[in-house]
């Protein structure tokens, strides 16, 4: 490629403008510009900047991550910021041209404007863009005289590299791609551990080399969404949002001695509840009576700590779910993503959005959408559920609205029991307003929730010294209305256990009893309450 000037404007080097993230034409033939970006380019002077200033610096790389053949390849990440600036500006100005690589022969097919490009032909697209600008680089460098080209290993990682800061998580995303990891820890912008899957936590290397850079990129992933983006500043110094791939971050910032995010990725996307008896994590006569509840159309409260897996055990409820049912669901950041299991046919996923102008008169910022207004909008998408998601507020009235309907409702809470759940949610209730008495909130809870199902969590320390981190089912209770002073009543169909699974209690409320029609088999229940069946 020549390097000889171009007498075009440089392009914008903000990665916002990407073709990622850009928006359509407001009309067929629209001319965007006269700038078009072709074969002969400027070469930038972000890059002859990095160079001369690596040159002169010479600070060795903060991160050395293992190659395929255990040795280790540095990366520099200062290097691969000025390669992202780069490439994000002949990216960007190539929404307004055309682009193509050096050669006719490396890519025939003719090219096509980034925006009318769906995601992946725009990855392709980036990596065509990212192969040519290493390349002039490694030409340029041997050239000079000021370095020696990259091995074949170093050209792919650095490019990696690149299309991970351009496209995807910078360098979070080989945490996010480690299938050991179940929970990131980024505290401050040195201090980065892993949690395991079994429960222990590794340090790894930084993911940033200042605050500063960090609040950044995290303003950069809260801003990228076109549809729902999300603010962060010190007026609002908290952050909530679903990464590509379904993993969940949660961030603040000046509000705490360092910017810290936690990253939980959700192993199981996908899954049953005869897998939860696969794992140890519930009895077969508790995945039994569950599965009938879901169907029967109950509604139903998991709680449990945090990081219990009330989530993965959500999914595994709604799969007892008839693929018929039309469903709907309401979350203020996406975790469910049932329209992914390919279970159901149709499946209308709304997700709540704080809004991102000016406060009006109803103190309300500008574009904000609750997960009430949703639910009201949702009665007339012909719904056969609704399912509302995690309850860790004024939410809890949504989730009312929604279990009152009787189309069988799911929602899960943090609660240390499952009579702390009813004491938790009452709580969020009250959260509404003085005009919220507890008795009225318990008056709601009593006669529409049916169902807890408390979750455990525990790390043991096994006999090789290893870890192990074990979540189980520890009771499951019937709730009914009650006396007056209490409010409500609680059958333990199953446990509670501080110490595993939760066995058939004996104690079975009449109510369940009408759940034989949906598939609850009792004589499994009672074979597990006499000691005739699952021993656990």
């Amino acid at each position: 490629m020549s390097s000889e000037p171009s007498t075009g404007p440089l392009p914008s080097t903000d990665p916002s403008a990407l073709p990622l993230f850009a928006a359509p034409p407001a009309r067929p033939g629209r001319v965007r510009g006269d700038f078009s970006l072709r074969a002969a380019v400027t070469r930038p002077a972000a890059l002859d900047e990095a160079r001369r200033r690596l040159a002169a610096v010479r600070r060795p790389p903060p991160t050395t991550p293992a190659t395929s053949d255990g040795s280790t390849t540095p990366i520099d990440w200062e290097l691969v910021r000025a390669f992202r600036t780069v490439v994000a500006g002949r990216l960007t100005a190539a929404l307004g041209g055309e682009w193509r690589p050096e050669s006719a022969e490396e890519n025939p097919v003719a090219p096509r404007r980034a925006v009318d490009m769906d995601r992946d032909e725009q990855e392709r697209y980036g990596w065509a863009v990212i192969h040519d600008v290493l390349k002039e680089h490694t030409a340029d460098v041997v050239k000079a005289g000021t370095g020696d080209a990259w091995t074949v290993a170093e050209q792919t990682q650095m490019a990696q590299a690149i299309f991970d800061a351009v496209f995807r998580l910078g360098r979070l995303q080989p945490l996010i791609d480690d299938d050991r990891a179940e929970n990131i820890f980024i505290l401050g912008h040195d201090r980065v551990l892993l949690q395991l899957v079994d429960g222990s936590r590794i340090r790894v290397d930084p993911v940033a080399d200042s605050g500063d850079e960090l609040i950044d990129f995290l303003r950069f992933l809260a801003n990228r969404s076109e549809s729902n983006p999300r603010p962060f500043s010190e007026s609002t110094p908290r952050l909530h949002l679903k990464l590509d791939g379904g993993a969940r971050l949660a961030a603040t910032a000046w509000v705490t001695s360092s910017p810290t995010v936690v990253v939980r990725r959700h192993r199981h996307k996908v899954d049953t509840l005869s897998a939860w008896v696969d794992r140890g994590c519930m009895s077969p006569a508790c995945a039994d009576f569950l599965a009938a509840a879901v169907r029967g159309k109950w509604s139903i409260v998991v709680a449990g700590p945090m990081s219990a897996g009330k989530t993965t055990l959500m999914r595994a409820l709604c799969a007892e779910i008839p693929r018929e049912e039309v469903l709907g669901t309401f979350e203020t950041e996406y975790e469910l993503f049932l329209h992914e299991t390919g279970r159901h046919d149709i499946v209308v996923d709304w997700e709540a959005r704080p809004g991102m102008g000016e406060i009006g008169a109803d103190g309300r910022a500008a574009g904000a959408f609750d997960l009430d207004e949703a639910l009201n909008d949702s009665y007339r998408f012909a719904l056969d559920r609704q399912i509302v998601g995690e309850i860790r507020g004024r939410e809890v009235w949504t989730m009312i609205k929604a279990m009152e309907s009787g189309t069988g409702s799911l929602s899960t809470t943090h609660a240390a029991s499952a009579e702390a759940a009813i004491r938790k949610l009452v709580t969020c209730a009250m959260e509404a307003g003085g005009h919220v008495t507890r008795e009225l909130a318990l008056e709601k809870l009593a006669g529409c929730l049916e169902v807890i199902v408390q979750l455990n969590r525990r790390v043991v320390l096994m006999p090789d010294g290893s870890q192990q981190l074990q979540r189980w089912v520890s009771e499951v209770v019937v709730v009914e209305p009650g006396e007056r002073e209490k409010g409500y009543a609680l059958t333990h169909l199953f446990g509670p256990s501080g110490t595993g699974p939760a066995r058939a209690s004996g104690l079975m409320s009449e109510r369940c009893k009408d759940l034989t029609v949906d598939g609850f088999d009792l004589d499994l229940y009672q074979a597990e309450a006499d000691g005739r069946g699952w021993q656990g």
